[in-house]
C-alpha cells in the first residue's frame, strides 16, 4: 500500500483544493481520503509537502494513429508499422500525465489490449475504431481523379475511417466497428480543416443516417462522437442524439443552449488550430488549409465562451497529428484565456470522464476510484504551465496503482 501524505489535494470534483491531506493507495484501487494522519506502520509512505496530489489527466480527443500532419503519407502503410510508430506516441502521452485517452477516429482493439496487456506502455484507451465518412466528405482524402472505389460500399479508405453512404449502410459499419471492439462510434458530419474536398461550413450525412448510427450505438449501450464545426451540423447531430461534439468552433449560443437543454457535451481542441497555424509553412500546409485554420483559430476562445455562457459541458481534447503533438499539454493555458483553471483541470478529470462513462471510476480522488494519480511539483491551479514541458514537472505518474514515473524521496 502507498500512502500520500501532507498534500494539497486537487480531487478532480471540488471546485476548491484542500490542505494537509492524505490519500490511501490499496492496489490499483483508492481505499482512503482523509485530512488525519494514518499511523499504519505498513505503508510506504511519501510526504508531498509543496507538492500537489490530482487525478491522471484524460484527453477526449487523440488520434495514436496521426503518425503524420499529412496523412496521405500513411496511405498504404502496413497496421504493424503503424503500430510501431505509434508505440513512443502512446508513451509519451502517459509521461504527460495522460493516463486515459479517448481515440476517436483510428485506435483498435489491437493497441488497446497492447497496453492492457502490459505490451506498451501508454494510457488506458477508449477506441472508437475506424470513423465513418460519406463520400466527398472530411473522410474522403481521395484525389477528384480517382474512380475506382464505388459509392456506398462502406469501404476502409485507411486505418483512420472509411466511406459509408446510405442509412443501411451505416448501420452495419456501426456494428462492425463494434463486433471489432470500439467502444464508442465517430462520425464526421460536418467538413473540416485538413480535408480537400470540402468547406468548413458543409453539412454532411443526412439525419437518418445520423439516427441510424445512433440507434444501433445506442443498441450496443454507447454513444455517438461527431466531428462538427457550424452551429447547423451541431444542432442536426444533436437532435438525432449525437452524445458529444468534437471542435464546434461556430457554435453560436442558440445552438449552446440546445446542447445545454439534451444534455450534450462539447469537446473543444484549440491547441490543435494555434500549433497547426504557427508551424503552417513548416508542415508544408497549403494555401487553402492555412484559411481554414485562421477561421476556425479565430473562432476557438469565444465558442468557449459561448458554451460556458449556456452551460454546455465541456470535455477536454488536442486533436494533434504526427510530431504536433508534443504540445498536447498547451490546451491548458489557451483556455486559460477565457476559463478558471478549476474548471480547465476539472474537464481533463471529472467531465472527461463522465464522458466516458467512468465517474467515480476514473479522474477523481475518492474511495473506490481507480489510483490514477499525478504528483505536480508546485500547484498547478496558480500556474498551469506546471503541467507543459513533457512532464518535466511532474514528480509521479501513477496508472492503476502502478508507478510509471516515481521521483519522490
Amino acid at each position: 500500500m502507498f500512502l500520500f501524505e501532507n498534500c494539497t489535494l486537487i480531487d478532480g470534483l471540488s471546485d476548491t483544493p484542500r490542505e494537509g491531506m492524505s490519500v490511501l493507495v490499496d492496489g490499483n484501487v483508492i481505499r482512503e481520503v482523509s485530512d488525519e494522519r494514518n499511523r499504519s506502520e505498513t505503508v510506504k509512505r511519501f510526504d508531498l509537502k509543496g507538492k500537489t496530489l490530482m487525478p491522471g489527466l484524460i484527453d477526449a480527443h487523440v488520434h495514436v494513429y496521426a503518425i503524420h500532419l499529412n496523412q496521405s503519407k500513411t496511405a498504404g502503410m502496413p497496421h504493424t508499422l503503424m503500430m510501431a510508430h505509434a508505440i513512443p506516441r502512446v508513451r509519451d502521452m502517459l509521461a504527460r500525465g495522460f493516463t486515459t485517452v479517448r481515440d476517436v477516429a483510428g485506435g483498435d482493439f489491437g493497441i488497446k489490449q497492447a497496453i492492457d496487456m502490459g505490451l506498451m506502455e501508454g494510457p488506458r484507451l477508449f477506441v472508437s475504431g475506424r470513423a465513418l465518412s460519406q463520400t466527398g466528405g472530411h473522410g474522403d482524402h481521395r484525389h477528384r481523379t480517382r474512380e475506382e472505389l464505388p459509392c456506398s460500399c462502406t469501404s476502409a479508405l485507411d486505418i483512420m475511417g472509411r466511406i459509408v453512404d446510405g442509412s443501411d449502410n451505416v448501420r452495419w459499419a456501426v456494428r462492425e466497428e463494434l463486433r471489432k471492439g470500439a467502444d464508442h462510434i465517430k462520425l464526421l458530419v460536418s467538413g473540416g480543416v485538413g480535408s480537400p474536398n470540402d468547406l468548413l461550413e458543409n453539412t454532411q450525412y443526412s439525419m437518418d443516417e445520423i439516427r441510424a448510427a445512433v440507434e444501433e450505438a445506442a443498441a450496443r449501450g454507447t454513444y455517438v462522437a461527431a466531428h462538427s464545426y457550424t452551429a447547423y451540423s451541431t444542432r442536426r447531430a444533436v437532435e438525432c442524439g449525437v452524445r458529444t461534439i468534437e471542435h464546434g468552433n461556430f457554435v453560436d449560443s442558440e445552438t449552446a443552449e440546445f446542447m445545454a437543454e439534451r444534455g450534450a457535451y462539447m469537446v473543444p481542441t484549440l491547441i490543435c488550430y494555434t500549433e497547426s497555424y504557427e508551424n503552417a509553412d513548416a508542415y508544408g500546409l497549403s494555401s487553402t488549409v492555412k484559411q481554414k485554420l485562421r477561421d476556425v483559430n479565430g473562432a476557438g476562445l469565444q465558442m468557449l465562451e459561448v458554451c460556458r455562457d449556456a452551460g454546455v459541458k465541456m470535455g477536454f481534447g488536442t486533436d494533434l497529428m504526427g510530431e504536433m503533438i508534443v504540445a498536447q499539454s498547451k490546451e491548458f493555458t489557451l483556455r486559460r484565456e477565457v476559463l478558471p483553471a478549476m474548471d480547465i483541470l476539472k474537464s481533463a478529470t471529472s467531465m472527461n470522464a463522465e464522458i466516458l462513462g467512468q465517474t467515480g471510476r476514473l479522474g477523481c480522488i475518492r474511495p473506490g476510484a481507480l489510483a490514477d494519480l499525478l504528483v505536480v511539483d508546485g500547484n498547478p491551479l496558480e500556474d498551469l504551465t506546471r503541467l507543459q514541458d513533457n512532464g518535466s514537472h511532474l514528480m509521479a505518474i501513477m496508472k492503476d496503482g502502478k508507478f510509471y514515473k516515481n521521483f519522490l524521496n
